[in-house]
């Protein structure tokens, strides 16, 4: 099962050798296969995408996104970009820029509107209960999902610990991603 990390402004900086550090040490403790780079707050993002790609590109085999930004994503040849689930517009554009998608959906609608368009990933949320992310999905319903859908799809939501992890990967999911679990 493949890991996608996500960053936080909460757990990381917008100090650059400090947001770097974080990141090699939790890139080296949990090794991702997928990154994010997200901070809806930081009046730098650019700067910080820049260290982020930097940090990044050191580890060869990980994939990195930046979040919403899809001119700075093939400005700075980010592998992808990952979209917010009101943002299904603009997936022809980034992959028109060469950039790899996951977009973020909570719904089967969304899910299968996502592969119509040609996005290469999905993160479905919330899995388990999530601060502010409303009622969880659950697994039962994940497992349906991906027997109805061939886009590949991230679980989302709840994934702090082992218990959670395993009892997605019973799933067959392509992968989870986290915020909190890799910090």
């Amino acid at each position: 099962m493949k890991k996608y990390l996500i960053t936080s402004p909460e757990f990381y900086t917008d100090r650059p050798a400090t947001f770097a550090q974080k990141l090699n040490e939790q890139i080296l403790k949990h090794k991702p296969d997928y990154i994010l780079y997200r901070d809806k707050q930081t009046l730098h993002y650019k700067e910080m995408a820049k260290v982020f790609l930097d940090v990044v590109s050191h580890y060869k085999e990980i994939k990195a996104f930046l979040h919403t930004d899809i001119k700075l994503a093939s400005e700075l040849n980010a592998y992808g970009v990952h979209l917010p689930s009101t943002a299904f517009d603009e997936i022809q554009e980034a992959k028109a820029l060469g950039l790899k998608v996951i977009i973020s959906t909570h719904t089967k609608k969304e899910v299968l509107n996502a592969q119509s368009l040609g996005a290469e990933y999905v993160t479905y949320s919330p899995i388990f209960t999530t601060p502010n992310k409303g009622k969880p999905k659950g697994t039962d319903a994940l497992k349906t999902l991906l027997s109805q859908t061939e886009i590949k799809v991230f679980a989302l939501g709840g994934i702090v610990k082992q218990k959670e992890l395993d009892a997605v990967e019973k799933t067959g999911v392509y992968g989870f991603a986290s915020i909190r679990y890799f910090f």
